[in-house]
């Protein structure tokens, strides 16, 4: 944001230029918005399912169209390597379940039709949507709400992070040209103080917000006492726990990759991975060898397989993290001048390994959302449920075993939203996503999505004799 407090800029990691820059909107145009999207909502809502599913599935496909420019555009802006090519695919798997289920999923509940009584549950939409993204998977996570919301009949006005400033106008540019109606969907751009004055005004019918704890309790501060529902997905550190009948290979490759991938910036990546003893050893040795094959650099250069964090001070609470933990004994195991570009003064960070642990380390408590990873021994299951159970946070966790029932059973001991067995880092739109402790509150996709983005209401008729 300038000094003026009257615009909004991106600033790319890449070389710290401004990449985008766009004015705030005043308190009249943020009202007018949300009025003529609530306008609109009320027709929207009387078009048949299909035709509503129809015109989301168009949007999408708009939105696949600009691919190619989209994918420069988000290593310009949050530096994400043009080599893994967006985030499309994602896109649209995540659309078109949520598509493909919704007339299951919004289907009446018949408790009675009989000749006496017709009694029955409807889902209807809440109205209007606010939809809070954030930066590190920009078109994944405001997918997740945006396509179901409309889907189930409300309208949607979409705030973005600034660090991805044009994702949202990207967004509706697509799906106005697929036809949906005007001010249905609307990007805008909002500073912190009006949108949590738009809150408190109760000018929102539901709001969706993926980002930190910080900006969760903000936001659940502006909500109180207006009784607008909420979704609220705000941080991890999630763990991966393989055991001594593990795939090793697999476990090395997808643990790995599930820390480092996007420069370690994913809402599910593996942050801290707790290994049996009798692996350990075997686990250390592959997975610094695949680490040290990392290329740093410039994103839209195809050999880069690792880009810059997206903001100089996300890296430096990484580079802190690692400083206090190595202070305080953990050994890094990743040698820095295998990644020059590395200076510690600015957004460009070599990915590192960590081992001699502890959860006395920031680095294995706090959210690092960056490419590093600590690594513990444990001995048997008791230690590694403990272990991963000593977080303030629940988002998912992985087990690697060749033993469904051994991974069942931890698995309920695990507070956690998703246990994965044998994969990690990966959002399943056919299960709900949710969390628990300060992970938040809530759930998205799947059938439940539907149900938190719609309301009941209860049918009883009783019938003339």
């Amino acid at each position: 944001m300038t000094g003026s407090q009257k615009t909004l800029q991106c600033i790319s990691p890449i070389d710290a230029s401004v990449y985008a820059e766009r004015p705030i909107a005043s308190k009249e145009e943020a009202l007018t918005a949300v009025t003529t999207a609530k306008t609109a909502q009320k027709e929207w809502a009387t078009r048949p399912l299909q035709e509503r599913i129809d015109l989301v599935r168009k949007g999408v496909e708009k939105l696949g169209e600009m691919n190619e420019k989209i994918i420069p555009a988000l290593a310009h802006m949050m530096g994400r390597p043009i080599r893994y090519g967006g985030e499309f695919g994602g896109v649209k798997e995540r659309a078109g379940y949520m598509a493909d289920i919704a007339e299951e999923a919004l289907k009446p509940l018949i408790v009675e039709e009989s000749d006496a009584f017709e009694r029955r549950i409807m889902r209807e939409p809440h109205g209007l949507v606010f939809v809070i993204a954030p930066w590190n998977y920009p078109y994944m996570t405001a997918i997740n709400t945006v396509a179901p919301a409309l889907i189930a009949g409300n309208a949607v006005i979409l705030k973005h992070s600034t660090q991805t400033l044009l994702v949202g106008e990207h967004m509706v540019k697509a799906f106005s040209e697929a036809g949906l109606p005007a001010d249905l969907f609307q990007n805008i751009y909002l500073d912190h103080g009006l949108t949590e004055e738009l809150i408190e005004a109760k000018s929102f019918d539901f709001i969706n917000f993926t980002g930190s704890v910080g900006g969760g309790k903000a936001i659940e501060r502006a909500a109180a006492g207006t009784f607008t529902g909420t979704g609220l997905e705000l941080g991890g550190k999630d763990p991966g726990y393989v055991m001594e009948d593990a795939d090793l290979d697999a476990a090395v490759d997808t643990l790995i990759d599930g820390a480092m991938f996007n420069s370690g910036q994913c809402c599910c990546g593996i942050e801290r991975i707790y290994v049996h003893e009798s692996l350990y050893d075997a686990f250390i040795e592959k997975a610094v060898k695949i680490v040290s094959g990392y290329k740093l650099g410039n994103p839209l250069e195809e050999e880069t397989t690792i880009g810059p964090m997206a903001n100089k001070r996300f890296a430096d609470e990484v580079r802190n993290q690692v400083f206090e933990a190595l202070r305080d004994g953990a050994k890094a195991l990743i040698d820095p001048a295998l990644f020059p570009l590395d200076t510690g003064t600015d957004a460009y960070l070599a990915p590192q390994i960590l081992v001699n642990v502890s959860h006395e380390m920031r680095v294995m408590r706090d959210e690092s959302f960056g490419p590093v990873v600590g690594i513990m021994k444990v001995k048997n299951d008791a230690e590694a449920i403990e272990l991963m159970n000593d977080c303030e946070f629940g988002l998912t966790a992985s087990l690697w075993t060749s033993d469904a029932q051994r991974a069942a059973n931890i698995a309920a001991q695990i507070e956690t939203g998703t246990v994965f067995m044998n994969r990690a880092d990966y959002l399943d739109p056919g299960l709900c996503w949710t969390g628990c402790k300060n992970t938040g509150r809530g759930g998205a996709l799947s059938v439940i999505g539907f149900h938190n983005l719609t309301r009941v209401k209860s049918y009883h008729f009783k019938k003339a004799l």
